[in-house]
């Protein structure tokens, strides 16, 4: 060869495939180059030696679930909160086993439901089905935050924060929710559909000056030990 080809079209000669089919082996990461896997059909190829791996098969990609620790301090739009997507933030150590390919970085959603000023867990997918579980479903998903607060909690304030009672104001009644004392400045809280900014209304009803939030898990998938701005997929084994 002395001109550079599309890889697709590299494989398409050595494999008499179509074109579709070259596409989705590529996109698929069935195919090396020199030995490393390359999932773009566009890249330039020469010489080096291009291969199908076995068991490769021409079907799209399934789509993936991805789970992002958001800092606290993030500020800035969806396209902002999608660029912390990134290789570089990837967290290698995740347990799931699932190959990064570029494809899972396009068409996601993500379920927009962490507390203001919260750090956590948001969750990106490009399944519907998990996208409806935590949209049209989410009044159901229990979500659990750490809570880091300073003060005195008035008298009967946890009883009161369990009710969802704050007592006075437009707010008076949210959702009844659990609340434990993790220690002196911490408190657990698991509530199902929390409004935007209601854990602060609860714990300022009652005098505590919230410091932190971190939303630790939504149903049954945990943030577990996903280090604050990384990211990772959501394993087969995990439900919402």
């Amino acid at each position: 060869m002395t001109e550079p080809l599309r890889l697709s079209k590299r494989l398409i000669e050595l494999l008499g495939c179509s074109r579709r089919e070259a596409e989705l082996y590529i996109e698929g990461g069935w195919v090396t180059v020199d030995g490393v896997m390359v999932d773009k059909p566009q890249f330039m190829v020469l010489d080096q030696k291009v291969e199908l791996l076995a068991g490769a098969s021409a079907k799209p990609i399934d789509p993936v679930t991805l789970l992002l620790h958001q800092p606290a301090e993030f500020v800035g739009d969806d396209e902002a909160l999608l660029r912390l997507l990134t290789p570089a933030t990837w967290w290698t150590d995740e347990p799931s086993g699932v190959r990064r390919l570029n494809g899972h970085f396009v068409r996601l959603s993500h379920n927009k439901i962490l507390q203001p000023g919260a750090s956590g867990m948001v969750v990106f997918t490009q399944d519907w089905k998990t996208l409806r579980k935590l949209t049209e479903d989410v009044g159901k998903l229990e979500q659990e935050y750490i809570v880091e607060v300073s003060g005195e909690v008035s008298a009967n304030g946890l009883e009161r924060l369990k009710r969802g009672d704050t007592g006075t104001g437009p707010w008076k009644q949210q959702q009844p929710c659990k609340v434990s004392q993790q220690s002196e400045n911490r408190l657990r809280f698991a509530i199902k559909n929390p409004l935007p900014g209601s854990i602060k209304r609860l714990c300022d009803s009652v005098g505590l000056n919230v410091i932190s939030m971190k939303c630790i898990r939504i149903g049954g998938v945990p943030l577990g030990k996903l280090p604050i701005g990384q990211w990772r997929y959501l394993a087969a084994n995990e439900r919402f």
